[in-house]
């Protein structure tokens, strides 16, 4: 059954998505250049943490133990909601919980709605069903979500830099055509106009919704995660705020909120922890502050569908998009390539999942180089790119597709890199054989970045393959590395080194002659 219309946000196919995005250069160099930054930054903030592969056990840990006992951390969570004087709708649908915040909004005759960044709200399609209401404004609070907002809802392209494919001069014209803006295109002229359009309508805010970074089920607090505190002044003003959460966004004490929350800021942006950390629920008979009442909407929309099955480490995700910034894929084709709400590695997975089918994201498992970064980076060891195989594997059992080549090409190249007597031969004429489709000669930097001679009309798929490829045209055979390195390598070794190598040597060689096996230096 299909059960999340809202997550595809284009009409046009994958093809068409992909030669879209291709002629945007400024976003595939915008996204090229965060991915590389991010890799700096967030590879530097979990040394810093330190046993960061213990922390990715620990995530791994805490994710799959709610989403194991997840009806009873969602029955606990409820409870003390409802103790602390809030109320939970749980919503099977997004057409549900849509419908309940539409209807929320008419009974408290909001004029002025209020939202921070939030996916799971995009997810329920939930901005267009409440400017219906007559009457009613509604106004995205962080900047980057303003700006797509004001841009006609330009839908974004990345999880955690929603606006990352517009450059200055596009938010400038976007400030001037909509918001009367006079200044030049300085990000910070921008951004402190924006504040103040902002601040204004702060101040009018009766209504208000946000997301969940994490539910802390023994007290039935809602965690959130902001840089720009958006969050924390949505929640200051109004007397009415709803929290939209899926119902996997669980944690079961504050202990393990901290422990995801380092995690997460690490991870999304590099940074020890988010800007605004915050904690809150109802408001308190002593608080001068915060909402007096309190709603959380409570999302399944098809996440039930990846419960009991290949796909349930999905659900561990914690919307770091850590595998955007190492994949190569969204590198190129950016977030609109993807046509859902939920770009990159992590929403080619739960897409198809969400969906019930694989009418509308058919093309997404194989949007992947299978290069194994995105699970090698996540957090909390989400076997991605194991799971996107798995979808391709169902979709051929669904159409009766043989793996029989597939399996065959992949034992001819085991075989291939396995055995050195073949391995040699084949770099001996590696330069000859893929010189007619490389674009970058080595030689000459200039070539970086000018494509040179290659094979683009190749047949059937070898021509996508080759002509979307930066292929580099490997060096001759006499200046590969092995030859190199038998020039260069170093005459004297430390003797500690040599004697460990040395006895290595020997027990690999024992243990071949005691399987029988020939032996090779």
């Amino acid at each position: 059954m299909k059960t999340a219309s809202m997550i595809r946000n284009s009409d046009h196919d994958f093809l068409t998505r992909v030669k879209e995005s291709e002629q945007d250069k400024f976003a595939q160099k915008a996204i090229a250049s965060a991915q590389d930054a991010q890799w700096v930054k967030r590879e530097g903030a979990r040394q810093e943490l330190g046993n960061w592969e213990d922390w990715r056990n620990l995530g791994e840990q805490i994710r799959q133990h709610v989403v194991r006992y997840l009806p009873d951390y969602l029955e606990e969570f409820s409870d003390n909601v409802e103790k602390n004087g809030g109320h939970v709708f749980f919503a099977q649908t997004d057409v549900e919980a849509r419908d309940f915040i539409v209807e929320l909004a008419k009974k408290k005759q909001a004029k002025h709605v209020m939202k921070s960044k939030s996916m799971v709200t995009t997810e329920i399609g939930i901005d267009k069903a409440l400017l219906e209401i007559p009457g009613l404004d509604l106004l995205e609070t962080d900047l980057a979500e303003f700006i797509l907002q004001e841009d006609d809802w330009d839908e974004p392209t990345h999880l955690v830099f929603p606006a990352i494919h517009k450059n200055r001069d596009q938010v400038r014209e976007v400030f001037i055509k909509k918001l009367g803006y006079e200044g030049d295109n300085d990000p910070q002229h921008l951004a402190r106009f924006a504040r103040k359009v902002l601040r204004e309508r702060f101040l009018k805010n009766d209504f208000c919704i946000t997301g969940c970074n994490f539910a802390i089920a023994d007290n039935g607090w809602i965690n959130l995660d902001t840089n720009e505190g958006n969050a924390d002044l949505c929640m200051a003003i109004p007397k009415t705020q709803v929290v939209v959460m899926g119902m996997e966004r669980l944690v079961p004490t504050l202990k393990e909120a901290e422990t995801m929350d380092n995690m997460l800021a690490r991870s999304a942006v590099g940074q020890k922890i988010t800007t605004y950390c915050t904690f809150t629920n109802r408001k308190t008979a002593d608080e001068t502050d915060g909402p007096e009442d309190f709603y959380v909407v409570i999302l399944d929309n098809g996440r039930s569908n990846a419960l009991g099955t290949d796909f349930e480490p999905i659900l561990q995700c914690i919307r770091c998009a850590s595998c955007l910034n190492v994949c190569p894929i969204y590198r190129h084709i950016g977030g609109h390539g993807y046509g859902s709400i939920y770009p990159g590695p992590v929403g080619s997975v739960l897409s198809p999942v969400l969906e019930g089918n694989y009418d509308d994201f058919a093309d997404l498992p194989y949007a992947c180089s299978v290069c194994a970064a995105c699970s090698a980076t996540c957090p909390v060891k989400i076997p991605l790119h194991k799971l996107l195989v798995k979808h391709r594997e169902i979709m051929m059992d669904d159409l009766h597709q043989s793996q029989l080549i597939e399996d065959a090409v992949m034992r001819v190249v085991g075989l291939g890199t396995g055995h050195p007597s073949l391995f040699r031969p084949a770099l001996g004429v590696a330069h000859t054989g893929t010189s007619v489709i490389a674009k970058k000669n080595p030689q000459n930097v200039k070539n970086l970045y000018e494509d040179g001679k290659h094979l683009s009309w190749m047949p059937f798929v070898f021509g996508g393959w080759t002509k979307e490829r930066d292929f580099p045209d490997p060096p001759a055979h006499k200046d590969g590395f092995r030859k190199w390195y038998k020039t260069h390598k170093p005459v004297e070794a430390d003797p500690k080194v040599a004697a460990h190598t040395a006895q290595r040597q020997q027990e690999i060689k024992a243990e071949k002659a005691k399987r029988g096996e020939a032996q090779h230096d």
